[in-house]
């Protein structure tokens, strides 16, 4: 594992704690604290995961091949050995995975197929600030397992700007731990554009504006390739 130091390996002795203890909880961290791929594989010797797989809940495909591509390296290995992947069309797991990357659509089909997630031993919730259907049924089924099922399934929700409170309530009470260490600050600017206005115009703007108010270089998330097209042209 990379020796590099991440804000969110101050607070990871502290999860461990409490998922060991409580079987829930709820991670806040700050963008870029490493939580996405730092905390599956420091679960993954935990006794009471007792050799059982970890599956990491990642809304976006791009963002879940890329999280299993970095974990896998940074145990030396190629995507589909320790770490694999599974999404609508496109799967890299193996007999040897132990922590597997899913997107929604695909842990909502597990959850229905075998309620008991046998085998499973932490489902883990990432980005769960933004919300969607697919995602808070999934906690609810889980949830569900683990109330009348399976009660040493643990369950982890992990989030950058979640109030975490109606959260962790759901769960019973499930102790919130939350990384204070940043990377970066994060300032939020609003940049309103006109409603009827194309939105790679909007993002076209505000990129002109960043890099001129700025140093260094600008990260835009866009919805689809036709926008990211789109923008790239107008740039």
């Amino acid at each position: 594992m990379t020796k590099l130091p991440l804000p969110i390996d101050e607070v990871i002795p502290e999860l461990q704690q409490a998922l060991d203890q409580a079987g829930t909880a709820v991670l806040l961290a700050e963008p870029g604290a490493g939580k996405t791929t730092r905390v599956p594989l420091s679960l993954l010797s935990e006794p009471w995961l007792g050799g059982q797989r970890i599956l990491l809940l990642e809304p976006r495909r791009l963002a879940a091949r890329a999280a299993a591509v970095y974990m896998a390296s940074q145990l030396g290995e190629a995507v589909g050995g320790t770490v694999g992947y599974r999404m609508r069309g496109d799967s890299r797991v193996s007999a040897n995975t132990r922590i597997t990357v899913v997107t929604e659509g695909i842990l909502t089909r597990m959850l229905q197929q075998d309620p008991a997630l046998i085998g499973t031993g932490l489902v883990i919730f990432d980005e769960f600030h933004e919300r969607s259907l697919h995602a808070d049924l999934g906690l609810a089924l889980a949830w569900q397992s683990r109330q009348l099922l399976r009660d040493d399934l643990r369950l982890l929700v992990m989030s950058a700007t979640l109030d975490a409170r109606p959260i962790a309530e759901m769960l019973d009470g499930a102790p919130v731990v939350q990384s204070r260490g940043r990377m970066f600050p994060v300032e939020t600017v609003y940049a309103p554009g006109a409603a009827n206005e194309p939105l790679e115009r909007k993002v076209h703007r505000a990129v002109r504006r960043a890099l001129a108010e700025h140093d260094g270089s600008v990260l835009v998330f866009l919805p689809g390739a036709r926008e990211i097209r789109r923008t790239e042209s107008l740039l």
